[in-house]
């Protein structure tokens, strides 16, 4: 298939089928990515950060898991998908640095897990598999024809979920 289509940092795309959607380097971020199965429309997203109430600079909605996943969804429905038909999958959340200072305000993939479980159950879009935590990066791919997120990892091999 020819038709990879490239998730940056801090950014969201969606698609529909056929193509693949995928994004380097998820370390702390996390990568949201949504799929209907029924109408083969795909959505992933980058997030950096929890949530765009805590930031000053909150002008990049793909930024954020609260701002992206809504904007993810109302993408993914605008290309046919049906909202209550969107499942989800997630990747990434590591702890990429051993602190000392156990901060909850260091702890931020834990923290962006945390928020984007919170907002897919706002939604009402049932988590169907993770691969978050850890202190390793993952690069990731979705594939629009099954809704199979492949993951990529240094040191821990590939992984489908």
């Amino acid at each position: 298939m020819d038709n990879i289509i490239k998730v940056g940092m801090a950014d969201l795309r969606s698609s529909r089928h056929p193509c693949r959607l995928t994004t380097l380097g998820l370390g702390s971020c996390v990568g949201i990515a949504l799929y209907d199965p029924g109408r083969k429309v795909v959505g992933l997203a980058h997030i950096m950060l929890p949530s765009s109430q805590q930031a000053r600079n909150n002008s990049n909605i793909a930024k954020f898991a609260d701002t992206a996943t809504y904007k993810l969804v109302e993408d993914m429905v605008s290309l046919g998908a049906v909202k209550s038909h969107i499942v989800a999958k997630l990747a990434g959340g590591a702890q990429m640095f051993s602190f000392n200072d156990t901060s909850e305000m260091l702890r931020i993939g834990a923290r962006n897990v945390t928020a984007s479980k919170e907002i897919l159950k706002q939604l009402n879009i049932p988590i169907l598999a993770e691969d978050t935590g850890g202190n390793y990066g993952r690069t990731i791919e979705i594939d629009s024809a099954s809704g199979k997120l492949l993951i990529k990892t240094i040191g821990h091999g590939t992984e489908v979920i």
